[in-house]
């Protein structure tokens, strides 16, 4: 990866350092992300990953080094799964209009964009995790973001959960023409879902397509060999099926890694 700028890129970070406290968590890292991929960070506990992230969207300042970003670039962020209060009255338009005003049209396409355009005037309360998280999506959608940023977005949905959710942000990207930056800790969904993936312990270690980075030592040493069976199988069953469903492309790995 290049520490030089492309001149497509939405942002750029350039031997970038981070340090908290009197502790380095990035170590001279170059990143960018182009309109209109989808780029997946992985790597395990305590590798950055959240710190490039927030650093990305200028909330931790750089050690050394440099984010780039393009003028006026418009973020959209989802955070891991939201926990509502049970004994909270707010509906779903109620909660996409905090904290500024959003007229019903607004609300009712992005709930469109993100596939859940019936839910505007249902309680928060009573949403599933899928639901909620669906409706976290819309709220980043406001405004047609030029890059959606989503931080473990899937935490605690079951997989075909995983998969619907990561389906719908291709979806999403595909209509918006925005760039997409995901962490994730579930390796067999996202490594599929992604253009370019990262894989990141407190510097960079590899990077490139899902299949190159899944085979390279360093991801092998990370998180071991079965994801990259796994994503062969998807690969086989998407490119010859045609078919998305939930359960067709389970996968068969078991393994996790520590993120």
């Amino acid at each position: 990866m290049s520490g030089l700028k492309s001149e497509m890129s939405l942002v750029s970070a350039m031997k970038l350092s981070v340090r908290v406290g009197a502790q380095e968590i990035l170590n001279q890292v170059d990143f960018e992300i182009q309109r209109g991929e989808i780029v997946t960070i992985v790597g395990p506990n305590g590798s950055g990953k959240t710190t490039l992230l927030r650093a990305i969207i200028g909330a931790l300042s750089a050690t050394s080094g440099q984010i780039v970003r393009t003028p006026h670039l418009k973020v959209g962020y989802v955070p891991q799964r939201l926990h509502i209060d049970a004994t909270l009255p707010m509906t779903v338009a109620r909660f996409m209009s905090m904290p500024h005003a959003l007229g019903k049209s607004a609300c009712v396409a992005a709930l469109e964009e993100a596939g859940v355009p019936d839910l505007s005037s249902r309680q928060m309360s009573e949403l599933s995790g899928g639901q909620i998280q669906r409706v976290m999506l819309a709220r980043a959608l406001i405004g047609q973001p030029d890059l959606l940023i989503l931080d473990e977005a899937t935490q605690g949905l079951d997989q075909p959960g995983s998969a619907a959710f990561y389906r719908q942000i291709e979806t999403v990207r595909q209509t918006l023409g925005c760039a997409v930056l995901m962490v994730s800790h579930e390796l067999h969904v996202v490594m599929s879902a992604s253009d370019r993936v990262i894989c990141l312990n407190g510097h960079v270690c590899c990077h490139g397509t899902p299949e190159v980075v899944a085979s390279t030592p360093e991801y092998r040493a990370l998180f071991g060999t079965g994801t990259l069976g796994t994503l062969a199988l998807y690969r086989h069953h998407h490119d010859h099926d045609h078919d998305d469903s939930l359960h067709e492309h389970q996968p068969i790995d078991t393994h996790k890694d520590a993120s």
